[in-house]
């Protein structure tokens, strides 16, 4: 039973420790993005961890381009019969070939996207990213409008992009954030613990115990949708696998 836990960041890579009743320190890359967490003895200190990370860097970078490449190599074709994620919820897709833009709706436990005849999987792709990002910006701007009093710092920036190994990065210089385009896949409280997570890094840069007593502040179950974020699935895939 894990007795406490920390954040170390090794050459740019976050790294989650648990520090547990155990005698070896053992060290896990979990999909989707690579997530790196330490299972460590409670009598090491972080210094002694980071050398330990620090020494298996080669693996864990080799581990997390499998990942990306296990993503890429699973991208779909837009077709009726896969099944997609929204909000964290499975829908199958069908398409509805008719001119005009392409455009989606959901409706029960169905995805329809309505696209040109001629129109490629590719162009369906894109389109269904701006789809996406359209409905993360109007979460994310009700988030942050909640969360700024909050945490007592103005966001002056969010910029929804395709990230490779983060949910989310800060530039506290300029209070600028950046979102994952995935995480509209993912239910709205993994949302919620990534805007929160970022506006945090407002006040605090590292991942220390400052900045985990500041979350458990703002967000108490924050460990919990942080582990709902690294579990849930994340890519599409064919309806019934």
């Amino acid at each position: 039973m894990s007795t406490a836990s920390a954040y170390l960041t090794v050459s740019g890579i976050d790294v989650d420790v648990i520090y547990k009743n155990i005698k070896n320190l053992h060290i896990a890359v979990y999909p989707p993005l690579g997530r790196v967490r330490v299972a460590a003895p409670e009598r090491l200190d972080d210094e002694t961890i980071r050398l330990a990370v620090v020494q298996r860097l080669p693996w864990i970078k080799k581990q997390r381009e499998q990942l990306r490449n296990a993503v890429r190599q699973t991208e779909r074709e837009m077709v009726t019969g896969e099944s997609h994620y929204v909000w964290g919820k499975r829908y199958r897709l069908k398409v509805i070939n008719e001119p005009g833009r392409i455009r989606f709706d959901v409706a029960g436990k169905r995805l329809t996207v309505h696209a040109p005849k001629d129109s490629t999987a590719g162009k369906r792709r894109e389109a269904m990213d701006e789809w996406y990002r359209t409905a993360l910006k109007h979460e994310i701007a009700e988030l942050i409008a909640k969360w700024q009093p909050i945490v007592g710092r103005s966001v002056a920036k969010c910029t929804v992009r395709r990230m490779k190994t983060k949910w989310g990065s800060c530039n506290r210089e300029s209070a600028h954030i950046w979102l994952n385009l995935e995480l509209g896949k993912k239910h709205p409280n993994c949302l919620e613990y990534i805007v929160v997570h970022e506006m945090t890094h407002l006040l605090e840069r590292n991942h220390n115990d400052h900045f985990t007593e500041l979350m458990d502040t703002f967000l108490p179950d924050w460990r919990a949708r942080r582990d709902e974020l690294n579990t849930a699935p994340l890519r599409n895939e064919i309806w019934g696998k």
